[in-house]
Parts: structure tokens; C-alpha cells; sequence
């Protein structure tokens, strides 16, 4: 898995740092740069030898973390883990708090169809470990804890040896801790997280206090996704003009997408944000038959038919459809498949990976994925569409997490994404493809084995 795009001259390194010249232009690698470059993972000296040092003293001093702060938002960035929440904005309000505050890197990448994280980690440590740290810098930290899956356990030992390599070299100024949480998909949430390192289980929390309020060991916490902070890092190095460089106006910078299904070359790919979808499957090889549909977002995602494939990959121009970026992903779904049996799969998976903490959770979940089921066999009663259409509805904003809402946003796509498979299943006539082999990856819809 590698970047697609090419490589053009680079910009002037931004002062006072004087790294070593990034790749820069619309279609550039950036967080892929030196992966793009060698194929191979960046040791400590390779990641150096790119970027230059890390301007994190000067951040410790002369006003640095305001200025960091400030460069960040100038530069438009947005967390790239789901919600889309503006970076500099959950920086200042960990900064404004009192107290030592502490940064966790959100590694977790619970999605099943998502690799972005994983495949970062894994090429260019250091610079997921450089944004950490000056984030930790810009809020008054001396903490990052990073969370991983404990189910990933090379993963763990090749960031282990990159601290490891950072700590010989005397880099950091504040204390680097890597955790193996349980892998549940509801563990990656924030909440879940802090929750976690504090003692408790990796389920997510409901209600005050905030975590940028009181989190880990009652301080200031920041959560930030691997990747944000990876660009984070880039953001420090080369200013807000050169991230601007790349994607839309309202929208700058690129981003990384895992594509699989009915592609050429399914892998992980950084891409513009404003990149037609139809131009991220080509830079994929291309579909490998007819689609029906792309799933955006993951599991917690939307559908959308193959007539939307010309939709620029941004937030803003996907959220009339009813989608959004969410994790990264962007799964091809051939003509040949049907819809509605792999929807059903995923619903199964989310409805026993919920936390069980609320009613959604524990009734509404297992109720939908049911309905869906029946649906997906050809098996439906009259008033089964009706009474989706009313769970899915009931469904969002009334749980301890978001996570009954993704799966409400899944159901209710694909009835309008497949709109003419419905009829034929309601009529108990379920299309051919529902008796072949699954097309989407999903894991056993099997509950955790453990929270702690």
C-alpha cells in the first residue's frame, strides 16, 4: 500500500526550523512523503533527515504554543478520525485549563474497514509521535499516552521501538506511554479511552465532566487522532499556507483513505480533500465492475449510489447526501452484490459490539439489525419497512455515544441506497447475490470478551 501521487519540487522550508524540503502541490503525498520515497518504514533518522528536528523547544518558549495554536487553525486543520472537529479549537480549550494537562493519541482504529491509522503507524511513526508531543507542548502537557488494540501486537512493538528511539535520542520533553486496550469498537471513542486509563473499562462515558475539563488522572486531556496529529506535526514544520496548498478553500489539506471492495488495487491512499470519489477509486486501478453503491465512512457510515460517485471528497459536499468522510474509508460495492445482505452483516456486528450501557444500545441495535435480517433473507412482514424507518428514527441522540446514531445512519441509507432491492425482498423474492459469498469484510458479531 502506497501513495499514487507524484512527487513535485518542494516548498521553502518554514522558518526557524529549516527541515528538509516537503513534497507540496494538490496531489502530493505528504503524511506518505518518505514511504512514497524509500517504501520502507522511517527509522528516527530518516524521519529527521525529511523534516528536520522538531520545533518543540520552540514552542516551550517565547510563546510558542500560542503561535502553534494559532498556525493550526489558520491552516483550517480538522480531526481526521470522524467527527470532523477543528483541531485548534480542542487545543485551546485544553490550554485554557488549569493544570498539567495530558495528550492521548487515538490509535485505537476500531472500524473494521478502515486501515489509514494502522498503516500510518506503521511507515511513519515519528511523525504521529512528533505531533503528540508538540501538541502536548501547546496545552501545557507532560504526558501522551498513546492507545493501540491489544489484539495488534506488532503494531505495538514497532512503536514501541520508535519511543524506544526517541528516548536514547533525549527528543522529547515530556513522557511517551504506549497502552494495549481491549478491541472492541466502541473502544476507540474518546470517552472510552479516558475512561480506560483511569482505571475503569473501555466503554465510553456519558455525561460531565468533559475530558478536555477533567480526564485522565482528573486533568486537562486532549484526544487526538493518530493522523490529526500527524498533520499536526507537518503544520508546525511548514506553516498554514503550505497545508492550505492542497484541498478546498473550506477545507484544506489532504487526507487518508482505506478503498477496498470492487477495485483494481484496494489499499490506503492520501488524497486531497475536494477529490471526486469516482478519482480516489481511479487512483485505486479503478472499480473492477458496475457498482451499485460506495459505502462512505465505514460501518457507522452511509451508502451512496454509483449516480453520486462524481461528489467531491469533502464534509461539506457529501452532508446533503446524507454522508461524510467519518474514518476515512470508501468501500466499492459491484452491481453484482446485494445491499441489503451486507448491510445486514455490518448491523449484526455493530449490535453486539455496543457498550450495553443504554436503551439504544441494548434494545434499539439488536432490534434493527433483526428487521434487517429478515429483510435481507426475504423474509419481511408488512410493516417491517415502516417500522425501520421508526427505529432508525428514534435511534439518534438518545445514547451515552454516538454509536446506536452511526448505526441508524447505516440502516436508513441503505434503504434509499438499494431502494429497488427493497421492494423485491419485501415481496419475498430475495435477488440471487443475497445467497453469495459476502463481499465486505465483517468481523464475528460476537461481543467483547473483555472492557478491561
Amino acid at each position: 500500500m502506497n501513495s499514487s501521487a507524484t512527487t513535485p519540487q518542494p516548498p521553502t522550508p518554514h522558518p526557524p526550523c529549516r527541515p528538509a524540503p516537503a513534497p507540496h502541490g494538490p496531489t502530493a503525498p505528504r503524511l506518505l512523503a518518505a514511504w512514497y520515497a524509500t517504501g520502507r518504514s522511517a527509522t528516527l533518522a530518516d524521519h529527521l533527515e525529511r523534516h528536520g528536528p522538531s520545533p518543540v523547544e520552540r514552542v516551550l518558549t517565547g510563546g510558542g504554543s500560542t503561535s502553534l495554536v494559532a498556525a493550526v487553525e489558520a491552516a483550517g486543520l480538522t480531526g481526521r478520525g470522524g467527527a470532523g472537529f477543528p483541531t485548534a479549537r480542542k487545543l485551546s480549550a485544553v490550554a485554557r485549563r488549569h493544570g498539567r494537562a495530558v495528550v492521548v493519541v487515538n490509535a485505537m482504529e476500531s472500524e473494521p474497514a478502515s486501515g489509514k491509522d494502522r498503516f500510518l503507524l506503521a511507515v511513519a511513526p515519528h511523525l504521529v509521535l512528533d505531533g503528540a508531543v508538540l501538541a502536548a507542548a501547546a496545552v501545557g502537557g507532560d504526558t501522551v499516552h498513546v492507545c493501540l488494540p491489544r489484539d495488534r501486537s506488532i503494531r505495538h512493538e514497532q512503536l514501541g521501538a520508535a519511543v524506544e528511539e526517541r528516548r536514547r535520542a533525549r527528543l522529547d520533553p515530556v513522557r511517551l506511554c504506549l497502552h494495549a486496550l481491549p478491541h472492541a469498537y466502541v473502544s476507540s471513542e474518546s470517552t472510552a479511552l479516558v475512561r480506560w486509563l483511569n482505571g475503569g473499562p473501555a466503554r465510553p462515558g456519558g455525561g460531565p465532566p468533559r475530558s478536555h475539563e477533567r480526564g485522565v488522572a482528573r486533568r486537562p486531556t486532549l484526544v487526538h487522532n493518530a493522523e490529526t496529529l500527524a498533520h499536526l506535526a507537518l503544520v508546525a514544520r511548514y506553516g498554514s499556507d503550505w497545508f492550505r496548498q492542497a484541498g478546498t478553500p473550506d477545507e484544506p489539506g489532504t487526507t487518508l483513505v482505506t478503498v477496498s471492495g470492487a477495485v483494481a488495487a484496494p489499499g490506503v491512499r492520501e488524497v486531497a480533500l475536494g477529490t471526486p470519489l469516482t478519482t480516489v477509486l481511479d487512483r485505486c486501478g479503478g472499480p473492477t465492475e458496475p457498482l451499485a453503491a460506495v459505502l462512505l465512512g465505514g460501518f457507522a457510515g452511509a451508502w451512496l449510489p454509483a449516480a453520486d460517485l462524481g461528489t467531491p471528497f469533502t464534509r461539506g459536499d457529501l452532508a446533503p447526501l446524507g454522508a461524510a468522510p467519518g474514518a476515512g474509508v470508501l468501500v466499492a460495492l459491484a452491481r453484482s452484490a446485494c445491499g441489503l445482505t451486507e448491510t445486514a452483516r455490518m448491523l449484526a456486528y455493530l449490535a453486539a459490539h455496543s457498550a450495553g450501557q443504554c436503551g439504544p444500545c441494548r434494545l434499539g441495535l439488536p432490534a434493527v439489525a433483526e428487521d434487517f435480517a429478515a429483510l435481507a433473507a426475504g423474509r419481511a412482514d408488512a410493516d417491517l419497512t415502516a417500522r425501520l424507518r421508526r427505529r432508525t428514527a428514534l435511534l439518534p441522540d438518545r445514547g451515552a455515544c454516538r454509536h446506536p446514531d452511526g448505526a441508524a445512519r447505516l440502516a436508513a441509507s441503505a434503504l434509499r441506497a438499494f431502494r429497488d432491492d427493497v421492494e423485491r425482498h419485501l415481496d419475498g423474492d430475495a435477488c440471487p447475490a443475497a445467497r453469495q459469498a459476502p463481499r465486505v469484510p465483517v468481523p464475528p458479531a460476537a461481543p467483547p470478551e473483555t472492557w478491561r
